[in-house]
């Protein structure tokens, strides 16, 4: 691969004269490796051009080598191309090759993450909880159901709302707290 600054480099001609010059006629007949700003181009294909041979033909079929730019593995992987660049920060793909600014991924590692299945489950992530039953309800066990029992047992035509709010200055916790607790209190007692 080879970009227009190394060819005019190579060329012995300043880049600005060979782009006015040779740049035109290398464009026209010459395709770009990849649709970027910067052109890149098949180093045969440039060498043969300028010395007025045919131009080799480039390869039909996919080989593992290939290089790919970002919309290409994109293409492949079916993802953005800000996908693959991002996959390629947090290591669902290797980090690429940067040439003349371009970042490139061998084929061969786009087809790898295509093939590998998904890591979702494979180890990482939180450990699993506790088997066996839970707790039925947040309350299970909490020594203030028996003072909301209580309460209740004591002021049972009282508005639950008013015996949260005296259980939460007596005792502490939020109105709300209380609340669930008497709510809880009323379901474990047996109606009268």
């Amino acid at each position: 691969m080879i970009n227009e600054r190394d060819i005019a480099k190579e060329a012995g001609t300043p880049i600005n004269t060979w782009r006015r010059q040779v740049a035109p006629g290398l464009r026209e007949h010459v395709p770009a490796l990849f649709d970027s700003r910067i052109r890149i181009y098949d180093r045969a294909q440039v060498q043969a051009h300028l010395d007025d041979r045919p131009l080799p033909k480039l390869p039909d079929t996919p080989h593992s080598e290939d290089l790919l730019d970002d919309e290409e593995a994109a293409a492949l992987l079916g993802v953005t191309p800000s996908t693959v660049r991002a996959y390629a920060t947090q290591g669902y793909l290797p980090t690429g090759t940067t040439v003349y600014g371009i970042r490139l991924w061998a084929r061969r590692s786009i087809q790898e993450r295509l093939d590998a299945p998904s890591r979702q489950g494979q180890g990482g992530g939180r450990p699993a909880g506790p088997t066996g039953p839970t707790k039925a309800h947040p309350y299970e066990g909490d020594p203030r159901l028996t003072l909301a029992a209580q309460a209740l047992t004591a002021a049972p035509d009282a508005p639950r709302t008013r015996l949260a709010q005296v259980l939460a200055n007596r005792h502490g916790a939020s109105t709300r707290t209380w609340e669930r607790l008497l709510a809880q209190a009323a379901a474990r007692t047996p109606a009268q």
